[in-house]
């Protein structure tokens, strides 16, 4: 496991803002069912592998869930909840 936290740290690093936004219009333009999708998103990104934009959407649906699951909480202001 220390290996994918270690992984996981760089990936998420070692991307600039203007790599992070063009991973998400990738990973919009490029469903699940389109053939070569990480190489088509590797592309898109540039200076990244298709490995390296596989792992970094693995950690992102790990992201999601552990939130989703309520592991880590919303972050509300204080005073703001209902």
């Amino acid at each position: 496991m220390a290996s994918n936290s270690l992984n996981s740290s760089r990936c998420s690093s070692s991307w600039t803002p203007k790599q992070n936004k063009m991973f998400e219009r990738a990973l919009a333009k490029y469903d699940q069912d389109t053939p070569d999708r990480w190489h088509n998103i590797a592309r898109d990104v540039g200076g990244t592998s298709a490995e390296e934009v596989k792992l970094r959407f693995e950690i992102l649906v790990k992201d999601l869930k552990d939130i989703e699951s309520g592991r880590y909480p919303y972050p509300y202001p204080s005073g703001s909840r209902n």
